[in-house]
């Protein structure tokens, strides 16, 4: 005898944009001047517990990011002295930055191709927001974790994706 097996429907799979991202976490972004000593832009690092900071201009526009990794292997491994070494002499540039309409997936892919932890977010120019690869993995952790539960539900008789 044949049986037929009905599978429920499943919900469309909706790609999380960093605007999306920047809603849920907020969009606190730190930046520093070219011009200020890298002494003080670790100061500002540890005072904002933050592992990079957005390099601006005089006109607030993006030239640069700098990081704890730009601190170590072009200051401290260099033997560059912190008081006096300018931020600009040790970032990284130029910026690799997105735009809010940017997947999560896309950034994953960005930042695993340039190597990089952290990815400014600007809207037309403008620094709105940085988000960080711990950022995106507590999303696909939290993701997976919304999956279970619902398989869970549907394995206990309880439906999946029926009215939703």
């Amino acid at each position: 005898m044949l049986r037929t097996v009905f599978f429920p429907t499943r919900k469309k799979i909706v790609i999380m944009k960093v605007k999306g991202l920047l809603t849920q976490k907020g969009n606190e972004a730190w930046s520093i001047g070219m011009e200020s000593s890298v002494f003080t832009a670790l100061k500002q690092m540890k005072t904002k517990n933050v592992g990079a900071l957005v390099v601006v201009d005089d006109q607030g526009q993006m030239k640069g990011i700098f990081s704890e990794r730009d601190a170590v292997r072009k200051g401290i491994l260099e033997d560059r002295d912190a008081r006096s070494t300018l931020v600009r002499d040790l970032m990284t540039a130029p910026v690799i930055a997105v735009s809010p309409d940017h997947s999560l997936d896309q950034c994953m892919v960005i930042m695993s191709e340039k190597h990089i932890r952290h990815l400014p977010v600007h809207d037309h120019g403008v620094l709105i927001g940085v988000v960080t690869i711990r950022d995106i993995l507590k999303n696909i952790i939290n993701s997976q974790q919304n999956k279970i539960e619902e398989l869970e539900t549907y394995i206990r008789g309880g439906g999946y994706g029926l009215f939703g």
